[in-house]
């Protein structure tokens, strides 16, 4: 490859073209005609020496050698921009996107008073916000997202993270206001043993959440066990089904909360004996962004918002 014969700006072509894996999508974000996107990827398909993208229903798939090429994409142009602008951000010049990755739960506890501050400063940016339930930290590895709101681990083999407390949740139980449970002060371990609960799992898991502590009061166990009659694999149908059903879900409060509001649904505390801890809300960034500007400012927004809490590897 002739490198002082390479236009730059198929860079960018390419880039949206690995993300979007659509031509009209890549067209429609870079304001160009699709003709001239399909001519885009040719060039680069012969400068690369491979299809980058393949036929698959209504878009495109990548090939191997394309996965690789993303993985540092990002990195690079994001590096020539830095060269370009000096390192420096502004905000209100900005008509850069920031990408996330969240569940739901996640989403509505901590990105509205976000992107509320985006959109002062920054009106022109793009908030892209994925919560399709995956692996958490996969889309961040291969350089999709910028963020990830998470309450997990990341596996302990990848040193290329850092991370932030961003907020610290708690669990309720939200039930429909119809429920014989709903208007009782404070519930028993007792009073649950017989209800109907919704089990959410992204991987599959038939247990409970908090089945655990049932079994460690010695209430549950392979005889007896808690009644799970409705499985979901995310978040966004609970409170419907909780508001028309006998099923109880146990859920981040945030998102309880959240539902309840008109709805006729309440929440109740879970009794104390088998309430579980509270847990870390974390901002994740891979090491590639860690000094890109755009990505300070964002984490400087949240800084701001939630806490000077420490920074983490």
């Amino acid at each position: 490859m002739n490198l002082a014969q390479f236009d730059l700006n198929l860079l960018m072509v390419l880039k949206h073209l690995l993300e979007e894996k659509h031509v009209s999508n890549t067209a429609l974000a870079l304001n160009m005609s699709q003709p001239s996107v399909s001519r885009s990827l040719q060039k680069v398909r012969k400068l690369f020496k491979d299809d980058l993208l393949v036929r698959a229903g209504h878009g495109y798939e990548l090939t191997p050698k394309a996965e690789i090429i993303k993985q540092d994409l990002n990195a690079v142009l994001g590096g020539l921009e830095r060269l370009m602008y000096d390192q420096s951000f502004q905000p209100e010049n900005s008509t850069g996107t920031i990408r996330f990755f969240g569940l739901v739960p996640q989403v509505v506890m901590l990105l509205p008073s976000v992107i509320s501050r985006i959109r002062q400063e920054a009106p022109n940016m793009v908030v892209d916000i994925d919560s399709v339930p995956k692996r958490h930290f996969d889309a961040l590895i291969a350089g999709d997202v910028h963020f990830v709101l998470s309450t997990k681990e990341p596996p302990s083999s990848e040193q290329n993270l850092y991370r932030m407390i961003v907020a610290n949740r708690d669990y309720r139980l939200l039930m429909s206001e119809n429920h014989p449970l709903a208007h009782l002060d404070e519930l028993t371990v007792e009073m649950l043993l017989d209800c109907q609960f919704g089990q959410i799992s992204l991987q599959g898991d038939k247990r409970l959440s908090i089945e655990h502590r049932f079994v460690e009061l010695g209430v549950v166990d392979k005889h007896r066990r808690l009644s799970i009659p409705v499985q979901l694999s995310n978040f966004n149908a609970a409170p419907a089904i909780a508001e028309e059903t006998d099923v109880i879900f146990h859920l981040p409060t945030p998102f309880a909360e959240a539902a309840c509001q008109g709805r006729k649904l309440v929440m109740k505390e879970m009794p104390k004996a088998v309430r579980i801890d509270a847990q870390n809300v974390y901002l994740y960034w891979h090491k590639r962004y860690n000094n890109d500007p755009m990505c300070q400012w964002v984490k400087s927004l949240f800084k701001e918002i939630y806490g000077p809490i420490e920074t983490e590897l």
